[in-house]
């Protein structure tokens, strides 16, 4: 199965504070899943992703978002998605348009939503993911 993860809203709680558990969200995934970034902060490189959260995390949790592998995408993240593989996507939002794109491909329920400000304790639920 294939992660696809987002940063803000999901392992950034905003733009200056990191959320909870997210160093352990990611080993997690790392080490069981191949991870790819489905940012905004990256298309097609993931050294401008790493180099932006250096400024929030530490060298050790760095060395984990270095195993993540980039995606390319234009306007809809879910240019960047296999489709032709099972998946999970961690992301707090949704353009209406990749909503209807996960609906026709009958993996809406591969999106998880995180909600921080309901609960920023969030990802600790998806450890045993």
């Amino acid at each position: 199965m294939n992660i696809y993860l987002d940063i803000d809203g999901v392992i950034m709680a905003n733009d200056k504070r990191v959320s909870m558990y997210s160093h352990e969200f990611v080993d997690h995934l790392v080490n069981k899943y191949p991870v790819y970034w489905l940012t905004t902060h990256c298309k097609g490189d993931a050294s401008y992703t790493i180099n932006h959260l250096k400024m929030f995390f530490n060298s050790e949790t760095i060395k984990l978002f270095e195993k993540i592998k980039p995606t390319n995408w234009d306007i809809l993240k879910t240019d960047a998605i296999d489709f032709s593989q099972p998946f999970l996507w961690f992301d707090d939002d949704l353009f209406t348009e990749e909503k209807q794109i996960l609906r026709q491909h009958g993996c809406f329920d591969s999106w998880v939503q995180i909600d921080l400000g309901k609960d920023e304790n969030q990802l600790k639920k998806y450890l045993t993911t």
